[in-house]
């Protein structure tokens, strides 16, 4: 069946459930928090605010601490020194997401979670659980400054990591 036009919805579509989700939409905030060294990297981080929730300077902290953390082992799982954090003061809770990039071109991400306002009680999240449509919009912007900055860019690695460090996504996020 070819599923470009669609006269019927498939059985496996949860329509109910797509367009909750669809109406519940909204933008979040993103922020660049700056570029600081944590756990043997060097990390670029972001906060992502829900609306009526702000990313503080003890959520930030907390989140830097977990970050540096999880990123000691990094060499171990063939990192290559560079990661990106991102501080999620999300509608349902906090999250703090960690991705760092290793060895063939790929990356290694870890996902915490835990309560609204409470950064002592994030933990890693369940297996399989993967960023939400805010975060992957932070994530596709990093793989591309990554790419844009580091793999393609010109000059020494320190003009790289410079111009790497500088592009940011900042403003509403759909």
């Amino acid at each position: 069946m070819d599923m470009t036009e669609l006269d019927v919805l498939p059985s496996a579509v949860d329509a109910d459930q797509l367009l909750a989700l669809a109406d519940g939409h909204h933008s979040r905030t993103a922020r660049p928090l700056g570029v600081r060294e944590a756990g043997g990297h060097l990390v670029k981080a972001y906060a992502v605010e829900a609306p009526g929730r702000k990313v503080t300077g003890q959520d930030e902290e907390s989140a830097l601490a977990i970050a540096g953390a999880h990123l000691g082992l990094g060499r171990a799982r063939g990192s290559v020194g560079l990661a990106v954090l991102i501080v999620h003061a999300g509608g349902d809770g906090d999250y703090v997401l960690v991705q760092s990039w290793i060895e063939g071109y790929m990356s290694d991400l870890a996902v915490f979670t835990g309560p609204a306002g409470d950064p002592r009680r994030l933990r890693p999240g369940r297996a399989g659980l993967a960023p939400c449509v805010w975060e992957a919009a932070v994530l596709t912007h990093e793989r591309d400054a990554y790419v844009r900055c580091v793999l393609d860019g010109g000059g020494t690695l320190a003009e790289r990591l410079t111009a790497w460090g500088k592009d940011v996504i900042e403003g509403d996020l759909r």
